[in-house]
């Protein structure tokens, strides 16, 4: 756990619009964590960016502090300038140890989030690294780490009310969004098939809208949400050319880059000029600063929704307590985990020398003796020392883990 080592760059820090920036497009991501891991010789390492978060989380001997994180984001993402890269450093949090650690479990369980009991980041947070994973940036420390980090948040979510009548930001939106009084055949265009757009739609489905058109860059993804809402499905060029009209727009993506400009906003006005609305819950958001100047639009940001999830904090604030004492059990089993696993790594050729033994003897140092039994004492001696084998390998494995673990 000593070399576990996170950058964090939060909501608790930093203005969610200026966290955006942080951002890296999906389609470039693997290799720019390729690239860093190499560059800096990180053993293992992924990436995790929701509304309210942008961090790296490594395992690595090399010290973390303020002048690696420099330049490792400076490596990471090009796009930043000088001054906005050391406004960002200023406002980071590195963790190494055991406090990086408690932080990752403290994350996965919500504690550190915009919205104190919302479920959504534990899936979050294992979907990105199961795509490190997958992309072999990930190996045998992370796996332990993340076993942990999904028991422990499991165990909070079941054991305490952190997340009785939950609330996420999707759900803050949808409040927003229903005060409006929008009617059920408001014409809505859903840009983005993912996690966050396919929950809020959930809830205009419940509430009976039902005229819906999807855009998404993968347009299979697109197809599939609209058949969920009996809408129709487009892919994010088709913006451009769009003439049916809208009331809303719910749009959530990863692009880097405003999705709605004033040139397709004003295209999918066509014509019409009346207050329309708009809930953007991308980080950075999808819509450009000069659509909210130009044009009479009701905007609901994850930013807006910061004095409800005070509220919510202080409503939720006796749970804490509960949910670190979970996270404090966790963290002393984690590291008796991480002790044995020592022992397993260091023992590993143990099995590998006893059965080179074996071979020996039977093979080489007793093969006249051995070829000089009948068959029966043969299967009797084979029993024998499979027998032995196994014990050779289990007793020494086992009290070596004992002798370690009573150690402290």
């Amino acid at each position: 756990m000593k070399y576990l080592k996170v950058i964090a760059f939060t909501h608790k820090q930093i203005e969610l619009k200026e966290l955006g920036r942080l951002v890296v497009c999906q389609e470039n991501l693997t290799d720019k964590l390729a690239q860093v891991k190499k560059q800096f010789n990180i053993p293992e390492i992924f990436y995790l960016a929701t509304c309210n978060r942008v961090e790296f989380v490594m395992t690595t001997p090399q010290s973390v502090d303020k002048d690696f994180a420099k330049k490792f984001i400076e490596a990471f993402n090009t796009e930043l300038c000088h001054d906005s890269l050391s406004t960002f450093m200023d406002s980071a949090s590195i963790y190494e140890d055991q406090e990086a650690m408690v932080h990752l479990l403290r994350t996965s369980c919500s504690l550190e989030s915009l919205i104190v009991g919302e479920k959504e980041i534990l899936a979050q947070l294992r979907k990105a690294y199961e795509h490190c994973k997958e992309a072999g940036l990930t190996g045998d420390a992370m796996r332990m780490i993340m076993n942990c980090v999904v028991k422990t948040a499991k165990e909070v979510y079941t054991h305490t009310n952190i997340s009785k009548n939950p609330i996420s930001v999707v759900s803050l939106a949808y409040r927003k969004l229903k005060d409006l009084n929008l009617c059920s055949n408001a014409r809505v265009l859903i840009i983005g098939a993912g996690e966050t757009n396919r929950n809020i739609s959930k809830y205009l489905q419940k509430h009976k809208f039902s005229n819906f058109a999807v855009f998404n860059r993968t347009v299979a993804n697109a197809e599939k949400l609209a058949a969920d809402l009996g809408g129709e499905a487009f892919d994010l060029e088709a913006l451009k050319t769009y003439k049916k009209g809208f009331d809303a727009i719910i749009t959530c993506t990863s692009a880097v880059e405003p999705i709605i400009t004033t040139e397709i906003y004003q295209s999918l006005l066509n014509g019409e000029t009346g207050r329309k609305t708009i809930v953007d819950l991308a980080i950075p958001n999808d819509t450009a600063p000069e659509v909210l100047e130009q044009f009479p639009v009701n905007f609901i940001e994850v930013h807006s929704l910061n004095e409800v999830a005070k509220k919510n904090l202080q409503e939720r604030y006796h749970e804490l307590v509960h949910a670190e004492a979970i996270i404090e059990q966790n963290i002393a089993e984690f590291i008796q985990q991480l002790k044995q696993r020592r022992i397993e790594v260091a023992m590993r050729q143990v099995p590998e020398k006893i059965k080179e033994i074996r071979n020996t003897a039977i093979n080489s140092v007793f093969a006249d003796e051995v070829q000089g039994l009948d068959e029966q004492s043969r299967e009797i001696l084979e029993k024998v020392i499979n027998y032995m084998e196994k014990k050779y390998i289990s007793v020494p494995m086992v009290m070596a883990k004992d002798i370690l673990i009573n150690e402290n």
